[in-house]
């Protein structure tokens, strides 16, 4: 017998089962995107911005009303607002599912009811329709826009035991030909910019994108350069944006199946609802 067939009986059964199923996703005690309570923050009155002076990747700013704000689409968690914060309107929390259909979801501009427009129905039977024609199965071709390597190593976990993406329908495909979904990292350099688009437009229609990662969703600390974009916003029409630094595998799977309709958005106006 093989070792590793001996190993495996030895060990038992090592995929999870979540999402389907209540189990381990795989990311319990690890700090996700810091919490915002515009409440506790005093800046319009005591002239602080030291949260805008300590974030590294320009999320945080002040909207219209002079309010703080925080854009988690550019925001890499690294941390810092919640160390600085005086109010303690910053703090660290173990949100990570930030996935959403519409940009303008992941800015919390401290108003808990602010959302981006819903979907019109004419819309979501639309994209209804174009489910029905993928069945239960998810094609994928990833590219790597300029990424530090961040967000392929969690993409790379998608596939070892405990996640297993197969088993949820949802494979990697090397060919655009062949794919429904093109997932992007990185915030687009110069170089990548006509291959990502030549494989966009290399793909069947009907196709999907997915800004994965905070540098393919806002740019990052990297984007605006001059050698890069700030991400996919103006290069290609995106689906699903999900920010982190990088995101999680199970951020990941919450994604893709938030697209396909298996998992419900949990952010809402910048604003997170616990599963």
């Amino acid at each position: 017998m093989p070792v590793w067939t001996w190993f495996g009986i030895q060990k038992g059964r090592a995929t999870t089962p979540w999402p389907e199923q209540p189990g381990a996703d795989g990311q319990e005690g690890v700090l996700g995107l810091p919490r915002l309570d515009a409440a506790r923050c005093t800046a319009e009155q005591s002239g602080c911005s030291d949260c805008v002076a300590a974030c590294p990747a320009s999320a945080i700013g002040r909207n219209g009303n002079d309010a703080v704000q925080l854009d988690y689409a550019r925001c890499v968690g690294c941390q810092l607002c919640t160390e600085v914060c005086p109010e303690g309107a910053f703090t660290p929390s173990h949100d990570w599912a930030y996935a959403v259909r519409d940009r303008a979801d992941l800015v919390n501009t401290g108003h808990a009811h602010a959302c981006a427009a819903q979907p019109t129905a004419a819309n979501e039977a639309a994209l209804a329709q174009e489910l029905k024609a993928f069945g239960k199965s998810l094609h994928i071709r990833h590219v790597d826009a300029g990424s530090c390597n961040g967000c392929e190593s969690e993409l790379q976990a998608l596939l070892n035991p405990f996640y297993n993406l197969h088993r949820l329908g949802i494979f990697f495909t090397p060919s655009p030909r062949f794919a429904d979904l093109l997932l992007v990292t990185g915030p687009v350099t110069a170089a990548m910019r006509e291959p990502l688009l030549r494989t966009y437009e290399a793909m069947p229609q009907p196709r999907w994108v997915m800004a994965a990662g905070t540098c393919a969703t806002g740019g990052g600390v990297s984007g605006g350069g001059y050698a890069c974009h700030n991400g996919l916003d103006g290069i290609l029409p995106v689906d699903v944006w999900l920010p982190g630094c990088p995101p999680n595998p199970a951020a990941l799977i919450e994604a893709l199946l938030m697209l396909l309709r298996r998992r419900p958005q949990r952010v809402h106006g910048g604003v997170y609802e616990p599963a």
